[in-house]
């Protein structure tokens, strides 16, 4: 089998080329599907390997979960990449993944995961909410007695955390969050950054969830409940709750809220001088990742959709 090795960051191709020595110890002797099925799924494996290798430092194949797909999932999409395409690549992954002796997760179906895999997200597709949908949706969340998915909406509207960001902060977060005036998140790959909370919807968020658990507990996910459990039944919520998506044939999601934050925030960015490039990186590191280009797909950027 013809092998490529992707170019990744110098300092992750150490975890890289370790995850690609397992790959290759799998398929050395397997013979299963033809030739030409094994070799694609073998260089969609090798782009998944980078992902983990980059975003999640992961040293081992047996240790790849639900949540590595679900990241993986949005990652694909927010590069434009089709529903068959994201389909595939998983189909790939799960190829591999059967052929490990003693996987330690059982990884979930296509329609077990917390994101949806029909929506594309492409530049120049507006996925952002609109302040009137937002508050349909909070009110929502309110009629239903679901205060926590109320505030979760806020953060991530205000804030542009990612769900399992804000499903991640505790009391304590918002305990140095209140000394210091930024919220401190850990993102994927173990990232840390610090973002500025600012409007007034997200500060009573945070003190009204502070106020509704136990010091040294989670604001969101109670303790005898799997965090990707809580994000399912939050994603079930908000598909049955959607405000009216009114002119955009795009359905709402949770990420899209994020879009909005990400367009408020480019806008300041503008509005106070900043060139293009520059409100585009400080948008992105806000949104936790660091890239200019990457703002371009928040933003509903025309590109071609192989970029």
């Amino acid at each position: 089998m013809e092998r490529k090795l992707y170019m990744i960051h110098t300092q992750n191709e150490g975890i890289y080329r370790a995850l690609i020595a397992q790959l290759d110890k799998l398929a050395r002797h397997n013979r299963q599907e033809s030739y030409k099925t094994r070799q694609r799924y073998y260089e969609a494996m090798q782009r998944f390997c980078r992902f983990l290798a980059e975003e999640y430092r992961l040293q081992k194949l047996a240790n790849i979960s639900g949540k590595h797909l679900t990241a993986y999932v949005c990652y694909l999409q927010e590069r434009g990449r089709a529903a068959s395409t994201v389909k595939t690549e998983l189909s790939a992954i799960r190829f591999w993944h059967d052929q490990l002796s003693s996987p330690k997760y059982r990884l979930p179906a296509n329609n077990e995961l917390t994101v949806g895999l029909e929506r594309r997200r492409i530049g120049g597709v507006d996925r952002r909410w609109t302040p009137e949908q937002f508050t349909a949706f909070t009110s929502a969340c309110r009629e239903e007695g679901r205060e926590d998915y109320a505030a979760i909406a806020a953060i991530t509207f205000y804030v542009g955390l990612r769900i399992h960001e804000v499903c991640r902060l505790d009391t304590a977060a918002v305990e140095a969050w209140e000394r210091s005036g930024l919220l401190t998140v850990k993102g994927k790959g173990g990232r840390v950054r610090s973002v500025p909370v600012t409007a007034a919807a997200a500060k009573q968020a945070l003190r009204e969830r502070k106020a509704a658990v136990r010091r040294g507990h989670k604001l969101f996910v109670p303790d005898d409940v799997a965090t990707d459990a809580y994000i399912y039944d939050f994603q079930a919520f908000l598909r049955a709750h959607r405000p009216d998506q009114g002119s955009n044939p795009y359905p709402l999601t949770h990420h899209g809220m994020r879009h909005s934050y990400a367009d408020r925030q480019y806008q300041k960015a503008i509005d106070g001088g900043a060139t293009e490039y520059r409100a585009k990186l400080e948008v992105s590191k806000l949104l936790g990742h660091g890239r200019a280009d990457v703002t371009d797909v928040y933003l509903a950027c025309e590109k071609p959709e192989n970029q």
